[in-house]
């Protein structure tokens, strides 16, 4: 008997109906859709033989992504998080700021 061949799964991902995998052929071919795709909110990838190799985001999310990344690397921020999670966080009404 003879061994049973894997077929590959194609990388097409959809976000809300939006393609967003693509080729590096289908990227040449319209880049334009491409970039609407990722300015759209949606992570592109783009995929060459198969297998990604770059991933294309908007402006916005990258803004987002970077400020996630700034908080978390500040010390105050992650215990602050942590007393929020353990619930012993006090609020002051914004006023007294």
């Amino acid at each position: 008997m003879a061994p049973a061949r894997l077929t590959p799964v194609p990388l097409v991902r959809r976000l809300f109906g939006v393609k967003t995998t693509y080729t590096v052929r289908e990227l040449q071919r319209d880049t334009a859709g491409v970039v609407r795709s990722a300015e759209s909110g949606a992570l592109v990838t783009v995929t060459r033989h198969e297998r990604p190799v770059v991933h294309l985001i908007s402006d916005e999310r990258l803004g987002a992504l970077l400020e996630t990344l700034e908080l978390a690397g500040n010390p105050e921020f992650v215990q602050a998080v942590a007393k929020l999670k353990a619930g012993r966080q006090k609020f002051r009404p914004a006023s007294t700021l």
